[in-house]
């Protein structure tokens, strides 16, 4: 049945990547928009570890990482050791687009991380991260062409970090007015029930800048300023266009995790390797170098507070299933006890069981370690010390995502707004 736009019933979602709640409230003094959905709501938790993929994965299933499959960046596969990257295809559910289209509803969905490969919906998809390909990111394919002709960037070049900030504050600058390109093609025909658009952004740049937007004594603070007016005028485009749909509607906002200043990052890999659970065969090609793990190691971390014990589920682990539970315990023991310049470093170390229940599917760590703010948790294999500073000054955060509903719904934790999108079409996800 055709449906008039004022008989549609809409849903719009406004993602702002790594916006901390205390933030927003400092910006929105400056700036008008965000002060329009800014305090209006209490923040929200992430879910374990506090990853952009795992916790937008979590949104888009309605589904806590226990139920879609998705643990952190990076996969290890257990026969030859190499290491890849996650996306679309390890996330082991269904999503809720595929339950609106089921019900005959269209989403529209821009710069949405871990959709990529784009899989065909009722709707349109332009993917986020991790999209390197234009064309494996848009469905369907006929929106190649427009995005091309418009210069359409998936991602801000962040390769010279630190080193060249005004480099970094231009090309987000650019993949913003991209998504403001995107915003227009894909909205204005109002064909649409539910449209979700994701600014990441601010966390681009949260990871580099993070203390230039706290403190107005900081010398990158006029760049951060320049940025935030730029970034509220583009959030303030989607909230007009909210305020003028036809019919009944509801606006949620929120972010996929915190931010804060980093303290230190903390590389568990060292701190195995230093404990004696892990060693290497030779020298780390890079950091990425998992193959290096031998097998007299009983214990290996990957990104980013992920442990998992090397039994026989590993083609070269030799630790006893008997055994490794008691070896979890004391690494987590000896984890509670490390300490940065005299404060500690964890806020808790939890088993697999702790954090995801009986039966979670995919692969999830055996331990699961979250840190203290400040502190940013590494999993690499080619560091000498736990501690230090690698090109970063800002870190994740599970408290503090910000979270607004145009009605004042409120929510304690990221995949709850997935639950929102179903409960506003009045439908429940199949088992």
């Amino acid at each position: 049945m055709f449906l008039t736009p004022t008989e549609r019933k809409r849903i719009v979602v406004l993602g702002l990547d790594g916006l901390p709640s205390s933030l927003a409230l400092k910006w929105a003094i400056k700036l008008p928009n965000l002060s329009r959905i800014a305090g209006k709501c209490s923040p929200i938790s992430a879910e374990l570890p506090e990853l952009s993929p795992v916790n937008w994965t979590s949104f888009f299933t309605a589904q806590k990482p226990e139920k879609h499959g998705l643990y952190g960046f990076t996969s290890l596969d257990p026969q030859h050791y190499t290491l890849s990257i996650n996306n679309f295809e390890q996330v082991l559910c269904p999503t809720i687009f595929d339950a609106l289209g089921e019900n005959g509803l269209v989403s529209k969905i821009i710069n949405l991380p871990n959709t990529y490969p784009a899989k065909p919906l009722r709707g349109m998809l332009i993917s986020g991260f991790v999209a390197d390909s234009l064309e494996k990111a848009v469905q369907p394919p006929f929106l190649l062409g427009p995005l091309r002709d418009a210069g359409y960037q998936l991602e801000a070049d962040t390769s010279r970090g630190i080193m060249d900030p005004v480099y970094l504050f231009d090309q987000v600058s650019h993949t913003l007015d991209c998504r403001l390109k995107a915003l227009e093609l894909l909205w204005n025909d109002l064909a649409w029930d539910l449209f979700t658009i994701v600014f990441t952004e601010t966390d681009r740049l949260f990871h580099f800048f993070y203390p230039a937007f706290e403190d107005e004594n900081h010398p990158l603070y006029p760049k951060a300023e320049e940025f935030m007016h730029k970034w509220d005028k583009t959030i303030g485009a989607v909230l007009d266009k909210f305020e003028a749909l036809p019919g009944e509607t509801k606006l949620i906002s929120f972010a996929d995790h915190g931010f804060a200043t980093l303290e230190t990052e903390v590389d568990l890999n060292t701190f195995l390797v230093q404990n004696d659970y892990l060693e290497y065969t030779r020298p780390a090609k890079d950091q990425w170098d998992s193959t290096i793990i031998s097998q007299s190691s009983k214990a290996f971390a990957l990104d980013p507070g992920r442990i998992y014990i090397h039994t026989s589920d590993f083609a070269r682990g030799q630790v006893d299933h008997a055994q490794a539970e008691k070896i979890a315990a004391e690494i987590a023991d000896k984890l509670m006890q490390l300490q940065f310049n005299g404060e500690q470093v964890m806020h808790q170390v939890l088993t697999k069981r702790q954090a995801y229940g009986e039966i979670p599917i995919g692969n999830p760590p055996d331990l699961i370690c979250t840190a203290k703010p400040g502190f940013d948790l590494k999993a690499k294999f080619d560091r000498a010390e736990i501690f230090g500073f690698h090109g970063r000054t800002g870190t994740h955060t599970i408290k503090d995502a910000f979270f607004y509903s145009s009605d004042g719904q409120q929510i304690e934790s990221m995949y709850q707004t997935g639950q929102i999108i179903l409960d506003w079409f009045d439908i429940n996800l199949k088992d």
